[in-house]
């Protein structure tokens, strides 16, 4: 998993007299390459994983014959874990992606909700997160 490093300053101060939130360059590069190495990671995955799940489709058809009720169902069971991995693996790249957009619009590292800054911490751990840890636990709660 890549690291969001360079997040340090990612909670980077706000001008005081425009309340604008400012970000070196460096920083600002330094974070997008960890979010794009880890988008390019989930999608390598995610593309295994697609091909993975047409193989065993397609193996699956053609062994079919002889099958009773309880194949059938195990082999439905394991196709549906499976699309739900890919599907996981989907919305982690959508994540990625839109914390990239929020790093080129510069509102990366703060809270969507409250505006607060995001704790480094909390951008290491899980770099697309756009809620800071009090907004994430309310909206949890709910």
């Amino acid at each position: 998993m890549a690291k969001a490093t360079g997040t340090r300053s990612t909670a980077a101060s706000a001008d005081k007299s425009t309340g604008k939130r400012t970000r070196s360059a460096a920083e600002t590069e330094t974070i997008r390459v960890a979010l794009v190495e880890r988008r390019d990671e989930l999608q390598t995955e995610y593309d295994v994983s697609i091909t993975e799940l047409t193989e065993l489709q397609r193996d699956r058809l053609a062994d079919s014959a002889g099958d009773d009720q309880a194949d059938t169902g195990t082999k439905t069971l394991e196709r549906e874990q499976e699309i739900t991995l890919a599907n996981n693996l989907l919305e982690r790249i959508t994540q990625v992606e839109r914390a990239i957009d929020r790093l080129s619009e510069g509102n990366y590292g703060w809270c969507e909700r409250c505006g607060n800054a995001i704790p480094v911490e909390r951008l290491a751990a899980f770099p697309s997160a756009t809620l800071c840890v009090h907004c994430k636990q309310l909206e949890e709660r709910r």
